[in-house]
């Protein structure tokens, strides 16, 4: 396929902030263009967010439905060649489902559905159709996480005893939450989980993405700390992971004063990593026996997974967009394999599977809270 893909998106309409770098993200390496979308349920609001993208009017719709029958009206060389799905939460199980099913690719925004039984459908839906399912979690395309990845399966650690993930926000500490909020302490359109369903999945996905470790039981405690907020602003977890290795993650949308610190701490036999999304080109590895050492993005002894994550030299940071960007290439690299015939090309981006991953996650901390027993059995679906 010796041309740009063609994109389309649901959601990501005029005063929000995920579509917009979804949109930039997709474009970055030059693999992609917008060419289609349904960007608000607000039918003049898609409009004029087509507009400013200078689209053809005939190709900004109204609903995801109207872009579905208009997409496959047209001849099939001219129709987009994935959609990428940013709405809040309620909207990621019946979007994806329709595209799927007719036959187009498709990455969605985290978490992956409201629910587990959702997400279970979903995947039937995904292997069924044969097409390529991205889920967007943009920490795993940052260079230094792949480094830190490409390190623990090295066994530069050793073996692997705990794992500690803070990911702390203040954004949420009043009730007089933004726009950009609003959504998401509801749960008719979050779903159960608030604080957990948002940041908390990054967290699950991260230590899963580096360490490949899986749950086997966890123990959690979920606070809602605004009055009246239906949904919990906080949450603490406890970790058992099959392998013996202990966990805890720490998530709060109500950290007065922080701005986005998600580091993660992973403590093994012989040494020690840690990563910071504040300070993202910097991975630091300690042990009892040597100094500190800082591996930093683009420098020497930084190994070739998180190269090909790199586009600047040393010294010009890279950061948030260039993170989608990754996830984004190799998501469009898959799409451009199965094009020329490979039917089990795969690719460095989280999918299907990482999205009932989640789910599980977040579908066991609730029957944890909701339930008498101390420790609740992750099952793997």
């Amino acid at each position: 396929m010796n041309r740009k893909l063609r994109m389309g998106m649901v959601g990501g309409g005029l005063g929000g902030f995920i579509g917009d770098v979804h949109r930039k993200a997709a474009q970055f390496t030059g693999e992609a263009e917008v060419v289609a979308g349904a960007f608000s349920t607000n039918a003049k609001r898609s409009k004029q967010t087509g507009k400013s993208l200078y689209l053809d009017p005939k190709r900004i719709y109204g609903s995801y439905q109207e872009m579905l029958a208009g997409e496959l009206a047209l001849p099939a060389d001219q129709r987009i060649d994935f959609v990428s799905v940013v709405t809040p939460n309620n909207g990621h199980y019946p979007i994806s489902k329709a595209f799927l099913e007719a036959g187009f690719n498709v990455l969605c925004e985290k978490p992956l559905t409201m629910n587990l039984k959702q997400a279970l459908a979903l995947r039937d839906v995904v292997r069924k159709s044969g097409k390529v399912f991205g889920l967007m979690h943009n920490y795993t395309g940052y260079p230094m996480v792949k480094q830190a990845k490409a390190m623990v399966a090295a066994g530069t650690l050793g073996q692997i005893r705990k794992v500690v993930v803070e990911y702390s926000l203040g954004w949420l500490a009043s009730p007089q939450a933004s726009k950009q909020a609003v959504w998401r302490v509801d749960p008719n359109i979050a779903g159960p989980c608030g604080c957990m369903g948002d940041i908390g999945t990054h967290s699950q996905n991260l230590i899963k993405y580096i360490t490949g470790m899986d749950i086997e039981e966890l123990c959690a405690d979920l606070t809602s700390f605004v009055p009246g907020r239906q949904v919990d602003d906080d949450g603490s977890v406890l970790l058992r992971f099959k392998d013996g290795a202990k966990g805890a993650v720490f998530c709060s949308e109500v950290s007065t004063g922080q701005e986005n610190n998600f580091r993660i701490y992973i403590y093994g036999t012989e040494g020690a990593l840690e990563w910071r999304q504040e300070t993202p080109e910097d991975l630091f590895l300690r042990s009892n026996v040597e100094p500190m050492r800082v591996y930093r993005r683009g420098w020497a002894g930084v190994g070739p997974e998180a190269a090909a994550a790199t586009h600047l030299p040393a010294g010009h940071p890279e950061g948030f967009l260039e993170a989608f960007a990754n996830v984004y290439a190799n998501f469009l690299a898959c799409i451009k394999a199965r094009a020329k015939g490979d039917s089990q090309a795969g690719g460095d981006f989280p999918g299907i599977e990482e999205g009932v991953e989640e789910m599980v996650f977040l579908d066991c901390l609730l029957k944890n809270v909701k339930g008498k027993a101390k420790w609740t059995k992750v099952p793997k679906l």
